[in-house]
C-alpha cells in the first residue's frame, strides 16, 4: 500500500524550491499525495498543480487532516505558526517531518520537544546536511578517532538575495514578526546542529560571540551572520551564514580540524589532508541517501525519527543565544 501523505503550509518556499521537497515526495513511487493546505487558497492550487494536479487543497489544515486522513505529514508553515501546527499533529498521534527551526524562538521549540517525549510522537526534522559525505566522513573520524581529537569546525553558507523569498510566494520571510530573524534563523541550523552532531556535546555548547550585518541589501532582517561556537570539551566552532551571493548560487565551505588532519569541504568535493598529503574523498560505504526519503520510511516503520525535533532544538538553542550574544535586535530570542 502507497504511504498517504498530506502537506501543511506550503507558502514555505521549500514546497517547490531549492529542497523542494513536494517535488520529492511526488517522485517517490510508494507515496501518493493526498492533500494540500495553505491558508492561501491560491497558493494550495498552485502547489498542487506543479506536482501534477488533482490533489485535493484545502485551507484549513485540521480540516484536511480530518478528510483525507494521512499516515504522515509534510509540515512547513511559517516561523510563527510552525510550533502550533507541531502541537497539534502530536496531540493527534500524526507523524511527520517539519522544516526547521520548527519554532518561532527555542523556548518555543522546547515545548514541542516536550510534547514529542511525552506522547511517544514521530517528530522529524529535514536537517539534510547529517547526510553529507563531509558530515559522513568527520562523523567516522570522530567516533574511531582515526586523526586524534576534533579540535575546529568551521562552516560558511552564502546564498543568494533574500528577495529570493518574495519571488517563491514566501515574502513572509523578510519580516521580523514572522520570521524572527534572518539568514542565522534560517541557514544557521545546519552549521550548528553539524557541530552539535560530531562533537555530540548537546546543551554543553555555548556561543561566546555573534555580529550581525543588514548592510548588503538593506532589510528588515539580517543578511549575514558569525557566530562563535564552544563545547564543554574545548573543540572551537566558526558559523558563518548570509543571503549575499551575487546571484543563483552558493559561497561555502566547511572544515573540521583534528590533531592530525583537516577534513575539507568545497562544494561537492570532500578533501583530506594529512602529513602524507591531500587525497580527495568517495562518499563514505554505506552512507544514507536523503533524508526526507530515510524519514517517511522511519515512519512507515515504526521507527525513531532519523533526525529528531530535540536535534532540531539544540540547534535553535545556539541561534537564539547568537541573537542574545549580539544584542538580541528583534527582541524575542529565547531559550
Amino acid at each position: 500500500m502507497p504511504i498517504r501523505v498530506a502537506a501543511i503550509g506550503m507558502t514555505h518556499w521549500h514546497s517547490l524550491y531549492d529542497s523542494a521537497y513536494l517535488r520529492h515526495l511526488a517522485d517517490m513511487p510508494d507515496v501518493d499525495i493526498v492533500g494540500i493546505q495553505d491558508d492561501n487558497h491560491e497558493i494550495a492550487r498552485h502547489r498542487a498543480n506543479e506536482v501534477g494536479g488533482g490533489i485535493p487543497t484545502f485551507t484549513d489544515y485540521r480540516q484536511m487532516l480530518g478528510d483525507v486522513e494521512p499516515d504522515f505529514v509534510l509540515a512547513l508553515g511559517r516561523h510563527d505558526t510552525m510550533a502550533d501546527t507541531a502541537h497539534y499533529l502530536l496531540d493527534n498521534q500524526i507523524p511527520f517531518v517539519m522544516e526547521k527551526p520548527m519554532s518561532y524562538s527555542a523556548r518555543q521549540l522546547r515545548g514541542v520537544v516536550d510534547k514529542a517525549v511525552a506522547t511517544n510522537g514521530f517528530a522529524a526534522v529535514p536537517l539534510g546536511r547529517r547526510y553529507s559525505p563531509f558530515v559522513q566522513w568527520a562523523k567516522r573520524f570522530v567516533t574511531e578517532g582515526t586523526y586524534g581529537p576534533m579540535c575546529h569546525f568551521y562552516s560558511r553558507q552564502n546564498r543568494p538575495s533574500p528577495l529570493r523569498y518574495a519571488a517563491w510566494g514566501a515574502e513572509w520571510m523578510l519580516n521580523p514578526k514572522i520570521a524572527n530573524g534572518g539568514c542565522l534563523r534560517n541557514l544557521g541550523n545546519h552549521g550548528l546542529d553539524a557541530f552539535v552532531y560530531l562533537t555530540g556535546e548537546g546543551e554543553n555548547i555555548t556561543v561566546t560571540g555573534a555580529q550581525l550585518s543588514w548592510s548588503t541589501h538593506s532589510q528588515q532582517v539580517e543578511d549575514y551572520a558569525s557566530v562563535l561556537i564552544e563545547s564543554a570539551s574545548g573543540v572551537l566552532g566558526t558559523v558563518e551564514v548570509g543571503n549575499a551571493f551575487p546571484g543563483d548560487g552558493t559561497d561555502g565551505q566547511w572544515k573540521v580540524a583534528f590533531r592530525d588532519a583537516i577534513l575539507i569541504s568545497n562544494r561537492d568535493e570532500v578533501t583530506l589532508e594529512t602529513a602524507d598529503g591531500a587525497k580527495i574523498l568517495p562518499p563514505p560505504d554505506g552512507s544514507p541517501s536523503n533524508v526526507l526519503r530515510q524519514t517517511v520510511e522511519a515512519a512507515a516503520r515504526g521507527d525513531e525519527p532519523p533526525v529528531s525535533v530535540r536535534d532540531c532544538y539544540l540547534a535553535v538553542r545556539l541561534i537564539d543565544l547568537a541573537y542574545i550574544a549580539a544584542g538580541n535586535p528583534y527582541g524575542t530570542a529565547e531559550v
